[in-house]
């Protein structure tokens, strides 16, 4: 399913297919570095983070990670949406891309059509979303779109920035 198209992008919900692609971005340097390892080192693995996750997801809530292609060439660049943990009562925004398609506004533009779609599709009022204090991109991103620092919040047993964005309806 297309969650959004924008002028340089396709988001799409995940599909098993996409395994070997999880498998690339989740054993990336920076997204260990900066997200964490979720342990996903094979094919099957791949699958089950998929399947458990995000396709589970969207089942579920409606929503999930989001595979990032950019629109002219299909290339797979990252991911990019809604995530509702069970730790927490809010839902918040998540996204990663391969290193060579950071700081390119990539990222700020997939962000900004899922948030647009959380309010249309999900009605959706508050989004949270959390980072590392020392991921200054990530920390710098939030802020250009909008979301203000609240404090922090412990996140598998790390202390990371909560940041909340709050629509205009």
């Amino acid at each position: 399913m297309i969650v959004s198209k924008t002028d340089r992008l396709l988001i799409r919900h995940f599909q098993l297919s996409d395994a070997e692609f999880i498998l690339t971005l989740l054993n990336d340097s920076s997204f260990i570095k900066n997200i964490g390892d979720k342990q996903v080192r094979e094919h099957a693995d791949a699958l089950s983070y998929l399947s458990d996750g995000p396709i589970s997801s969207y089942d579920k809530y409606g929503f999930g990670l989001n595979l990032v292609t950019l629109k002219d060439s299909g290339v797979l660049i990252g991911m990019c949406g809604l995530l509702k943990r069970e730790e927490f009562d809010f839902v918040d925004l998540g996204y990663a891309l391969l290193p060579q398609y950071c700081s390119k506004g990539y990222a700020k533009e997939a962000a900004i059509a899922v948030l647009k779609d959380a309010n249309i599709n999900h009605r959706l009022t508050t989004v949270a979303a959390i980072t590392s204090p020392d991921n200054a991109a990530s920390n710098h991103l939030l802020k250009a779109l909008g979301f203000t620092l609240e404090g922090n919040v412990l996140l598998y047993d790390d202390e990371n920035n909560l940041y909340k964005y709050n629509f205009c309806n």
